[in-house]
Order: structure tokens, then sequence, then C-alpha cells
């Protein structure tokens, strides 16, 4: 039955805000790679809000809406593999969410991404003139380390990315699941009943959104703040 069956009927799946950090950060991811090697004060920006981005998720991840919640799609080793043993078959999934694959996917672009970051608040280039806010805390050799790991990491994100666009296109084309359109909309096509999106309160969404500018403006100053 393909995804536009008129036996499958739309349901709330993603809210708002976990829509808008997906496309944020993916934005954002881009232009923090085009931008490294022309404007260091873009990529430093980008990277600020990239930081911000993550820490929002995070707390959405622990009081956000339903299917944003950690605790709806983080599976275990078990859940994972027989997940993996029935990837190839054709039939679409009715997960309400991220599937275990999916989950696990997801941890790890946020661990790649939040890496990247971090190393590159450290990070010191060759001549000690464009550094990160925070390489004042080490030493110049310790510096030029974390710039190499914050390259390293870069590495993985990208690779992360390249598996993620292709399991899009695997969802795609193999099993007729279009994982694009809910990001988009925030609902999807189900064939039976499934659980709908609890959205979280609005004071969650605004201290969210509050903790997550606080940080990337402190990390921004360095953790200096003049009195």
């Amino acid at each position: 039955m393909s995804e536009g069956s008129e036996a499958r009927r739309p349901t709330p799946l993603w809210d708002g805000p976990t829509r808008i950090f997906h496309w944020s950060l993916a934005i954002l991811i881009v232009t923090a790679w085009l931008s490294a090697e022309k404007s260091m004060e873009v990529h430093r920006l980008s990277g600020y809000a990239i930081i911000g981005l993550l820490v929002f998720r995070l707390w959405w991840g622990v009081a956000g809406g339903s299917t944003a919640r950690f605790s709806s799609f983080v599976r275990g080793p078990s859940a994972t593999l027989n997940y993996m043993r029935g990837m190839l078959s054709r039939k679409p999934g009715e997960t309400a969410g991220h599937n275990p694959v999916g989950a696990l996917s997801v941890l790890l672009l946020l661990a790649a991404v939040g890496a990247t970051a971090l190393l590159g608040l450290y990070a010191t280039d060759i001549d000690g003139i464009e550094s990160g806010p925070l390489s004042d805390r080490v030493d110049f050799d310790t510096g030029r380390l974390f710039s190499e790991r914050h390259e390293l990491a870069f590495r993985a994100v990208q690779v992360l990315v390249v598996l993620h666009l292709a399991a899009i296109v695997f969802y795609g084309v193999w099993k007729r699941e279009n994982l694009v359109r809910p990001m988009v909309t925030g609902s999807r096509l189900f064939s039976g009943p499934a659980t709908a999106l609890r959205k979280a309160p609005l004071w969650s969404l605004a201290f969210g959104v509050a903790l997550a500018a606080g940080v990337a403006w402190a990390v921004s100053k360095g953790f200096h703040f003049k009195v």
C-alpha cells in the first residue's frame, strides 16, 4: 500500500519546535562548513547558534512534545537489531516517531555535532589569531590539537549526514515512505491507529528558548562577563 492511499490518514507527528530545530541545524551546518575558509566571523556565529540549538534539543528531548522526547524513541540494542532484521520489507513503517535505527542516527548526529562545536571553542589557528572563545583556557599546542580534532569531528558529521540522506532515499524508493514531508508539514500518513503528538506546554518552549539563547551568548563571550 502506498503512502498516498486513501486508507492512510494524516496524524500529527512532529511539533513546530522540533521541525524548526531540524531545518535550522541543517542550514547552520552547511553555513559553518562553507564559511570555514571564507569568513571566520560567520563560522563562529554559526557555531554559537548550533550550540544554542543543541542545548534546546537536549531540553526538548526531556520536556518537549511527545515524539521529540528521548524516552519515546531511544531503544536498546535488542530492539534496534530486531528492527534492522525487517528493514528490507517494502511495507512502510507505522512507528509514530523515530524508529530504532533513526533514533540511533539522531543520537550519533547530535553527539558528533556537539563534539565538533565543543572542540571548536578551544581551537587555535596556526597563527594564533582566529581562535575559539575558550582558547585562552589552554596552551597553544593544545589549542592546535583541538583544532585538528575539530576538523576530524566535522568529517564524522559529514559521514553521518550522507548516511542520513541515503536513508531518506532508501525509505522513499524502497519502502515508499516519505520522511521529508512530515518534517515539513508536521503530519504523517498512517494506515492504522497511531498515537497522535502530544504538544508540550508553552512555558516549556519559552524556557528552552531562553536557556539556549543564554548558553549561546555566554559561550560567545568565553564566559567572561563584565560587571
